[in-house]
């Protein structure tokens, strides 16, 4: 009963549990769907991190990432969520507020039959994941203490912005028409170009590092990118708030998007190079996910395949070739090569999806035959122009991203240079994890007792002699 203390949602269906307008299916879908995200980078990068890195990195990088996932989930309820997706203030950013009321959190969200409480955590997962992929460019070198004060910064003034004019409908791209299916602008064209960003301004790792960066846990590694792949399931499959065919024709072209461009990664590998690696084939996964993300559910399956062909091959020329022949690319010390794996394979879907988006799968998507058509369709249709305004707003996006996190990036990085060093120190910088926060990933000595001194110094006698085998 209602006596006043407590928020009751209005017609509610005849089992009480939940209003009328809530499609039980859908919620659950969607439910599932954020926390498929979610476990893509807690464990998913957590693990790829810390098993791409150097042994005294592991535990750092992970660490990156686990205070990432953290701390964007209370500013994206206090304020991030109405800023990407709130009443208007500005054409690109929302009005701050909190989303913590029970009264909000049972009220039906923007789009989809479920209540706002699902729809702030499934965006949330997103919001997290865009954080943990910028750690991958500052890995091995950025002081723990400015990443600290980088995150939510970042995220205020740079995630929500992008967010809010392209996925929320008031946004000056949304009402444009840009088709961003589920993240290949607000999250992987922003994480590559503020991760390069950042990296310029962190500085690059010790010489031997950069000339030897050797992953400690290759298998480790694998098993976080298997996490990345299979949770990318419910990246794409839950971007149509339903339970619906096109949720499915995005599982599929993900995953068939992907597994081509990983063979095709492997291939060029073998051609140019006499041997296919698991870094590789790690990397040709990632950037086919990428690439399919903005078009997943909007193309069809012929279209993922030849998306999946560039996503293989063209950030593989730029890895592999352009940038080692770039004295300006290698300046820049991007560790886990966000700026290929992401800014480059999300711009390359951008422009496919802009040629190759099908107006009837967009009509499942956004209910409208008015615009969304990509070029090759409108050729097909006699709507040329139709087709070249769609690719000129997915050029204006990405032009809008990338000058958006240029700008946002740096004034960051130089405020919290005001405060704290970007950079660890060099001596610091030799040490790694135990420098940093006191702890190893792995233990050598004994019954998994360290030898080297750390934050209980006061065990290390006992621990000497256990390990020489005097104390039992």
């Amino acid at each position: 009963m209602n006596n006043g203390a407590f928020y009751l949602p209005e017609n509610l269906a005849p089992d009480g549990a939940s209003p009328g307008w809530m499609n039980k299916g859908d919620n659950a879908w969607q439910l599932t769907a954020a926390t498929l995200v979610g476990m893509q980078s807690v464990p998913g990068l957590i693990i790829l991190y810390g098993g791409a890195v150097k042994k005294k990195w592991a535990v750092n990088s992970a660490f990156m990432a686990l205070y990432a996932f953290a701390c964007v989930l209370v500013c994206w309820v206090i304020w991030g969520y109405r800023l990407s997706f709130g009443e208007e203030l500005l054409p690109f950013w929302g009005i701050p507020n909190v989303s913590l009321e029970q009264e909000f959190h049972l009220k039906q969200a923007f789009i989809g039959k479920f209540p706002n409480a699902t729809m702030v955590y499934f965006q949330f997962v997103f919001a997290a994941i865009t954080l943990i992929l910028i750690a991958g460019a500052v890995l091995g070198r950025m002081n723990f203490y400015a990443w600290m004060m980088f995150v939510p910064l970042w995220l205020t003034f740079s995630y929500t912005v992008g967010a809010f004019s392209i996925w929320c409908p008031n946004g000056f791209l949304a009402k444009k028409g840009i088709i961003d299916y589920s993240g290949g602008y607000v999250i992987h064209l922003s994480s590559g170009v503020a991760g390069f960003t950042a990296a310029y301004w962190v500085g690059p790792r010790l010489t031997k590092d950069r000339k030897r960066f050797p992953p400690n846990n290759i298998l480790l590694m694998l098993m976080g990118a298997g996490l990345l792949w299979m949770g990318w399931t419910g990246f794409n499959g839950g971007d149509p708030y339903v339970v619906s065919t096109d949720a499915s024709l995005a599982v599929l072209n993900t995953h068939v998007c992907t597994a081509t461009s990983l063979l095709t990664w492997l291939l060029l590998d073998l051609v140019f190079f006499g041997k296919s690696s698991v870094i590789g084939a790690v990397q040709g996964m990632i950037t086919g996910l990428v690439c399919i993300t903005p078009a997943a559910g909007v193309v069809q399956g012929w279209a993922a395949i030849l998306m999946g062909l560039c996503s293989g091959s063209i950030p593989w020329f730029t890895m592999m070739v352009v940038h080692k022949r770039s004295e300006l690319l290698q300046k820049v010390d991007d560790t886990m090569a966000v700026l290929h794996t992401h800014a480059v394979a999300g711009s390359l879907g951008g422009i496919l999806t802009g040629l190759f988006a099908e107006p009837k799968l967009n009509y499942l998507f956004y209910g409208s035959y008015a615009q969304y058509v990509g070029l090759f369709y409108g050729f097909d249709m006699g709507k040329v122009r139709v087709g070249f305004r769609q690719i000129g707003i997915q050029l204006l996006g990405i032009l809008f991203i990338v000058f958006l996190n240029i700008i946002t990036t740096s004034l960051i990085c130089l405020f919290i240079k005001l405060f704290v060093p970007l950079r660890m120190s060099d001596e610091d910088m030799e040490i790694g994890d135990e420098a940093a926060h006191g702890e190893e990933a792995y233990a050598i000595w004994g019954e998994g007792d360290r030898f080297e001194s750390s934050r209980y110094d006061g065990e290390l006698p006992v621990r000497k002699e256990r390990a020489a085998g005097q104390v039992e």
